[in-house]
């Protein structure tokens, strides 16, 4: 089924003549009409043959129960539910699967009976994004929508404010004569309203930082429905239900999906891959090829991993608002830049207007007397500093020599790699560096072949302050040149990072290949203009 990979390992035709056997579940026949659909290409490339063993649900366990006990197996490959696995394995199936290319959070426990793994997850009850182009580039419904005072263009939603936006704005609306409506819940029971639609929006609400266990209680293992995800997802489907169809009250996951949805009723929906493949080729269904696909809608607050990304100006307000709730006194920070070089500056100067003192900074150096951390400095905010050079700031020379600012002296290379340790989760490395020197007075010692030692240890900041150049809203960093300096380490080892960044553009935007740090170490985004000082100017006179 996963044609690319199979592409990038084997060669066209090579399975030519092979021939296997798949026992699939039949449930009500949707599971086997998409395989079917996906492996044909897969067929047609490879040249290898899958013959299909269809059985009911009702027989399929019993089957494979016979099939083992009589050792009378006739298939080569199984689709297997959770709930047989125990059974299954645990009665003589004998095979494991190599999983140490799988995804890390599919392998073991999943799957798994006795410590082995049998099982490769191909159908994780992951619901997509289903939606109607021909809406969604209707001109009519884009010039109501800009007519309206709706912000952004007129397009498929990304987030799930923008969901419920598009849903009550096409209440009333048509589109060739026919009433259009937005997105389809599912609200009738046996399930399907409280757990997996609604779950599709409430893993999206989930602050799961702050609250690990918003689905379910880690002691008791009972669901948690009163918490802020799913009460705001609750009361989403509350206020959309009145510009949805007059009977969408009562309509079970099936009704919406194959019913309303697939005869054109609505312009969006969550399901799985199954409506898609149906769009196409089922009797009920008017939409053909106009069905659209994506990944479930974001948070446009905050996305999974709480990252709170902002395209807005740089001031007071954005500034404050990206440092909001991070800022503590006597807390740890990790400062990218070198000299004037790729500073953060203005998360820097919002520091220095929120007061927050007793500071302990990690960065190469502190800036110059009135500009960068030297703006700390001068206001007395930091306590301590843990650096490298210190040759351009005569107020960080002068606090040191009096006694009022403390100092850990780092090797450049040394510091460094106390931050990149810190992001990558190690505690400590050893190196040669600073050995026989003041850098390693009471620092522990080791002999590795012959060489002496010394222990370094990572460093874990509260908050990280960086600069780039441009960012996607993922978060995805670019840095210019050598402003990448300090700032690519310095991000990873903060438990919260904040990037300050020249230009934000839209997810895609960035060529893969030249992202320098990716998304999931960033936590804040603002955008802001910068001063981009230069620390010492060189010039020579002109040539006669």
């Amino acid at each position: 089924m996963c044609l690319g990979a199979t592409k990038a390992n084997v060669k066209e035709g090579e399975f030519k003549g092979v021939e296997l056997s798949f026992m699939g579940l039949n449930n009500q026949n949707l599971h086997n009409v998409l395989f079917r659909g996906l492996l044909y290409a897969w067929e047609q490339y490879t040249g290898a043959k899958i013959n299909w063993i269809d059985l009911a649900q009702a027989d399929y366990n019993a089957r494979l129960q016979q099939s083992i006990a009589t050792g009378t197996v006739d298939f080569d490959i199984a689709e297997m539910g959770a709930p047989f696995e125990g059974d299954v394995c645990g009665k003589g199936l004998k095979q494991q699967i190599e999983m140490d290319d799988y995804v890390g959070y599919l392998q073991a426990p999943v799957g798994t009976w006795d410590g082995k793994t049998y099982r490769i997850s191909v159908d994780g009850d992951c619901h997509n994004f289903n939606y109607r182009t021909d809406i969604f580039s209707n001109a009519d419904l884009a010039k109501a929508w800009k007519d309206e005072g709706h912000q952004g263009e007129w397009g498929v939603p990304n987030t799930w404010q923008k969901v419920q936006e598009v849903t009550k704005f096409l209440k009333g609306k048509q589109v060739d004569g026919q009433d259009v409506y937005g997105y389809l819940d599912a609200p009738k029971g046996w399930g399907g309203f409280g757990f997996y639609f609604l779950a599709s929006r409430a893993t999206a609400y989930a602050k799961h930082p702050d609250d690990k266990a918003w689905l379910f209680d880690p002691d008791t293992m009972k669901p948690r429905i009163n918490n802020p995800a799913w009460v705001r997802t609750i009361q989403d489907v509350i206020d959309a239900l009145p510009s949805e169809p007059a009977d969408q009250l009562n309509a079970d996951p099936g009704t919406t999906a194959f019913q309303q949805f697939l005869a054109g009723t609505g312009s969006m929906v969550s399901w799985w891959g199954d409506v898609g493949s149906m769009a196409k080729t089922s009797d009920s269904s008017v939409i053909g090829d106009t069905v659209g696909f994506s990944i479930l809608p974001a948070n446009g607050d905050m996305t999974e991993a709480e990252i709170k990304l902002r395209e807005v100006a740089a001031g007071d307000f954005a500034l404050k608002e990206a440092l909001d709730g991070v800022l503590f006194d006597g807390m740890l920070i990790a400062a990218g830049g070198f000299g004037l070089c790729g500073i953060p500056e203005l998360l820097i100067a919002a520091i220095r207007d929120a007061g927050t003192k007793d500071l302990v900074v990690a960065s190469n150096n502190a800036g110059v007397d009135d500009f960068g951390l030297g703006i700390l400095l001068k206001t007395r905010q930091i306590k301590k500093m843990m650096s490298s050079y210190v040759g351009e700031n005569a107020e960080f020379m002068r606090q040191y020599l009096s006694g009022e600012l403390e100092l850990e002296f780092n090797p450049q290379g040394t510091l460094a790699e106390r931050m990149r340790a810190g992001g990558a989760g190690i505690p400590g490395f050893y190196t040669r560096t600073g050995v026989g020197t003041v850098i390693a007075e009471g620092k522990e010692h080791k002999d590795f072949n012959g060489q002496t030692y010394i222990l370094e240890p990572g460093i874990f900041a509260d908050l990280a302050i960086v600069k780039a150049w441009k960012a996607d809203t993922s978060g995805n960093l670019v840095f210019r040149k050598t402003a990448r300096n300090f700032n690519l380490p310095a991000a990873t080892c903060g438990k919260v990072c904040v990037a300050e960044v020249e230009e934000i553009v839209p997810v895609g935007a960035l060529d893969p290949d030249h992202i320098h740090l990716p998304g999931i170490y960033v936590h804040r985004l603002v955008q802001g203009e910068h001063e981009k000082r230069i620390e010492q100017r060189t010039v020579r006179k002109k040539e006669a």
